[in-house]
């Protein structure tokens, strides 16, 4: 099947300092307010400079485009569509039945997963808090460009919660309160993408039991995939960074171009020749949960970035990866024959013919 999936193009941001004060100043303290405007600006205008940023909003001479690193992504495939591909003869709208339909064992690999049915999973992980927790270097990219926008960032649990899953805009306007205009909020956007990309490298450790987790999928020949919304190289850094890529057999990153989380699911699967109904997505959040099930997939959900009551709907959910086992994949789809979920007629049950009752009398 072709993959050459369909890339979301953005326009190219300009990047221009700015800043301004919400309130007004006294001319009492006119000159000590001048010039700590100027030591602020000059200290962004330091920092944009120090990381590759000019003052006409590119970095190191080239336009830059925002990141879906801080957005907020759809759920997808609400109704079982999926995405769209090009072939030769024209685009072709991939959805969830599709793949499941086309993606169906052949002959020889049914026979080979009959005597070993653990090769027949998929295994999907997302990146964020799954396999690495990014939270930290999330929550540090807001509190650095709040130190260079002058700034602050609310210290409660809440609002830094808040702040970790809602999208940039809905950051700016309801929670952190910072009046920018649209223009700004692109350029706000690059900046806190690129101050995650500066930090990553110091994301040295996996997840606790991920590898010991792997390393039995591993052994048992389950194909494995990564979703992220980084870019490919710096997924692949990531990956040999904390010592787990020689486990994983597909990587959909930034480039693959999906628009939602399902599609981003998908899109794995396909790269992994495993029909979404047999694939298994490691999840954290409650809307990822949703969007495996709504591509007919298993979810296993990872108690620690939001409660376990948050998570009641997930198959199954964990503290950490050292309570699974390969067993606990059959079980999740011990319920499940190779025609569940199919079209089934419904049989209705005739009753038999009544008897007739007769009455031997004898004489």
């Amino acid at each position: 099947m072709d993959t050459n999936f369909r890339s979301s193009s953005s326009p190219f941001l300009q990047l221009r300092p700015s800043f301004c004060f919400s309130y007004s100043i006294s001319p009492s303290k006119l000159i000590l307010s001048k010039s700590k405007r100027l030591n602020l600006v000059q200290h962004r205008l330091v920092i944009k400079n120090s990381t590759g940023f000019d003052e006409n909003g590119s970095f190191n001479g080239f336009p830059v485009k925002p990141s879906k690193l801080f957005m907020q992504e759809a759920i997808g495939a609400e109704y079982g569509e999926g995405f769209e591909t090009f072939r030769l003869d024209g685009p072709l709208k991939v959805d969830v039945d599709y793949l499941n339909d086309r993606l169906q064992e052949g002959f020889l690999k049914r026979i080979r997963y009959a005597m070993k049915p653990d090769e027949a999973y998929g295994l999907i992980f997302s990146w964020d808090n799954v396999m690495a927790d990014t939270r930290a270097l999330k929550l540090n990219a807001w509190k650095q460009l709040a130190l260079e926008e002058g700034k602050e960032i609310p210290e409660g649990g809440d609002a830094q919660r808040l702040i970790l899953y809602a999208g940039v805009d809905h950051v700016l306007d309801k929670i952190l309160h910072w009046e920018t205009e649209e223009s700004e909020v692109n350029r706000l956007k690059s900046r806190l993408s690129q101050i995650y990309y500066d930090n990553l490298p110091m994301l040295t450790k996996p997840m606790d039991g991920l590898e010991e987790w792997l390393d039995a999928v591993s052994t048992a020949r389950i194909p494995c995939a990564v979703v992220s919304s980084l870019d490919r190289r710096n997924m692949v850094d990531s990956l040999e960074r904390i010592g787990l890529k020689k486990y994983f057999q597909a990587i959909v990153s930034e480039e693959d171009g999906m628009e939602s989380i399902a599609h981003k699911f998908l899109s794995a699967a396909v790269k992994l020749d495993r029909k979404p109904s047999k694939c298994v997505a490691f999840e954290d959040d409650p809307r990822s949960i949703t969007a495996a099930h709504n591509c007919t997939m298993m979810a296993v959900a990872l108690i620690g970035s939001h409660p376990a009551y948050d998570l009641v709907q997930a198959d199954l959910a964990v503290g950490s990866f050292n309570e699974l086992s390969v067993i606990n994949l059959r079980r999740l789809f011990a319920n499940k024959g190779s025609t569940f979920m199919d079209r089934q007629k419904q049989i209705i049950e005739q009753s038999p013919p009544k008897r007739k009752l007769t009455v031997d009398t004898i004489f």
